[in-house]
C-alpha cells in the first residue's frame, strides 16, 4: 500500500511541474504572438536573432516611434522627475518599459551581467571607453544600463551601435532619462557631481533587476566583468551589497580624518564599483538614526539627506556610508583589487592583494585619465581608448602599454604600474586563445 502512495505522489508533483511547463510555453508562445502582430501593425520587418536585439534595443517595448524620415527610434527623448512609492516611467520613455519588453526581461540570473553606469556633461568618450574594456576582456554576455542626460542619448546609441557587429553579439544595452523624485529633484541632482546621486534609485527603477554593478564613468577593466559578478555568490544571507575600503592605509584616510557623519568601518567604503543584489535592497527594513522604526530603501534616503546635508562631502558615497555604519552586517566588503585608485599608490603601494594577484579594476579617480597627475593611470586609459576593435590586443594594446608605463617610473603609482598590467596581461592571453581555438 505504501508503495502505491509513493507512485501516486511522485505521478502527482510530475504532473504538476509538467503542467507549470506547459503554460510557461504557452504565456511565451502568445507574448512572441503579441509581439510579431505589433511589429506587423506598424510595418516593422520581423527579423531574427541579433537584429531582432538591435531592434528591441532602439523601441520602447515594441510600441517604437518614429522620425519625420520614417526612422524607429528607442524612446521619447525626455527627462522624467516624479515619486510615488515605486518608480515607474511612462510608456514611451526609455526606462523600465523598455527593459520589460526586451528579450532580456525577468532573466538577470541566466549567466547575463548587468553593469549600470551614469553620465552627465562631458562623460561621454570616458563611459565608452569603461565599456569598452568590459566588452573588450568578457567572456559571457553583458547587459548595460546607461543612464545619461538626454543629449547624450543619441550619441551613445550611435557609438554603440557602430561597434563591429561580432563585438555587439557580446553585448545588450538600454539607454535610460535622468530620473529623480520630483519634489527634490534640483536637490539630488547637485548633490556631489551632476547625477551622481542617480544610483542611490536604481534598485527602485530597475525593478526586474535582480542584480548589478554599477560602477562610475572613470572605471576601466583588466578583467571579466563575470569575475566581480561572481562575487555575489560569497553573499550570505545578510549581505545585500559589496564594496572596497576607501583606503588601506588609516593615515592616509579621509573619513576617519575628516568626516562629520557616521561612516563604515575605520575608513570608510567606496561607491565606485559596486556590488548589489537588489532584489534584498528593495526588501529590507533598514536600522538608523533618526528613527526607531526600520525603513525600506526608498523610505531611509530622504530623511538621511535632510539630517546629514549639511555634513556630507562626498554626496551619495557619503549616504551609503551612513547606511551601512547602521547596518555593517549588510555589506560584503571586497579588497581593494577590485577598486584601485590612486589613493592606494600615490605616496607608495599600499594595496596589498594587488601586490599579489594585480589590479582587476582601475579607477581613474579625479580627473586623473586627462591630466598629468597619475601619468601610470592615464596611459592604461589611452590605451584602451586608443585600441580599434579586431586588432590584436597582444600587440597593439598591451605591449605599447608596457612600453608607456615605462616612462612614468619617476611617480610612486608608476613604480607600482606593473600591477595594472598583471592581470590584464592574463586576461588578453585568456581571450586571444578563444579567439585562436576558434
Amino acid at each position: 500500500m505504501r508503495c502505491y502512495l509513493q507512485a501516486f505522489l511522485l505521478c502527482l508533483v510530475f504532473t504538476f511541474f509538467s503542467m507549470l511547463y506547459v503554460f510557461s510555453q504557452l504565456a511565451d508562445t502568445l507574448e512572441e504572438d503579441r509581439d510579431s502582430r505589433r511589429l506587423k501593425e506598424q510595418g516593422i520587418p520581423q527579423r531574427s536573432g541579433h537584429d531582432t536585439g538591435q531592434l528591441l534595443r532602439k523601441m520602447p517595448g515594441l510600441e517604437g516611434l518614429r522620425h519625420r524620415d520614417g526612422e524607429v527610434d528607442r524612446c521619447i527623448s525626455q527627462s522624467v522627475s516624479y515619486w510615488n512609492p515605486y518608480w515607474r516611467l511612462p510608456a514611451d520613455v526609455c526606462g523600465v518599459n523598455c527593459f520589460l519588453e526586451s528579450p532580456l526581461r525577468g532573466r538577470s540570473g541566466s549567466g547575463r551581467s548587468h553593469l549600470a553606469v551614469v553620465a552627465c556633461g562631458p562623460r561621454l568618450e570616458e563611459t565608452l571607453t569603461m565599456l569598452k574594456s568590459a566588452v573588450l576582456l568578457s567572456k559571457k554576455p553583458l547587459h548595460f544600463h546607461i543612464f545619461a542626460e538626454d543629449d547624450l542619448h543619441d550619441s551613445f546609441r550611435n557609438a554603440l551601435d557602430s561597434w563591429p557587429t561580432i563585438v555587439q553579439t557580446k553585448f545588450d544595452f538600454t539607454i535610460y532619462p535622468i530620473t529623480f523624485p520630483s519634489e527634490n529633484a534640483k536637490e539630488w541632482k547637485k548633490l556631489f557631481k551632476p547625477c551622481a546621486s542617480q544610483r542611490l534609485f536604481l534598485p527602485l527603477i530597475l525593478t526586474e533587476v535582480d542584480s548589478l554593478i554599477y560602477v562610475d564613468t572613470d572605471i576601466l577593466f583588466l578583467q571579466p566583468v563575470e569575475d566581480i559578478w561572481s562575487l555575489l555568490s560569497k553573499f550570505n544571507s545578510s549581505h545585500l551589497a559589496a564594496m572596497a575600503p576607501e583606503h588601506e592605509e588609516p593615515r592616509i584616510g579621509w573619513y576617519n580624518r575628516f568626516a562629520r557623519h557616521p561612516y563604515y568601518g575605520k575608513t570608510g567604503i567606496n561607491s565606485g564599483v559596486m556590488l548589489m543584489n537588489m532584489t534584498r535592497l528593495r526588501e529590507h527594513f533598514f536600522k538608523n538614526d533618526m528613527t526607531a522604526v526600520a525603513l525600506k530603501w526608498e523610505e531611509i534616503l530622504m530623511p538621511l539627506l535632510q539630517k546629514y546635508k549639511l555634513n556630507i562631502t562626498w554626496g551619495d558615497q557619503d549616504l551609503l556610508n551612513i547606511i551601512f555604519n547602521q547596518n555593517p552586517e549588510s555589506l560584503y566588503v571586497f579588497p581593494c583589487q577590485w577598486n584601485y585608485r590612486p589613493d592606494h599608490c600615490i605616496y607608495g603601494s599600499n594595496c596589498e592583494q594587488a601586490e599579489q594577484e594585480g589590479v582587476f579594476i582601475l579607477h581613474g579617480n579625479r580627473g586623473v585619465y586627462h591630466d598629468d597627475k597619475q601619468p601610470a593611470f592615464r596611459a592604461v586609459y589611452e590605451a584602451i581608448h586608443k585600441y580599434q576593435f579586431g586588432e590584436n590586443m597582444e600587440t597593439t594594446l598591451l605591449e605599447p602599454l608596457e612600453a608607456s608605463l615605462k616612462s612614468t617610473r619617476n611617480t610612486y603609482c608608476g613604480r607600482a604600474s606593473h600591477l595594472f598590467t598583471k592581470k590584464l596581461k592574463q586576461s588578453i592571453m585568456s581571450v586571444q586563445q578563444d579567439v585562436t581555438e576558434r
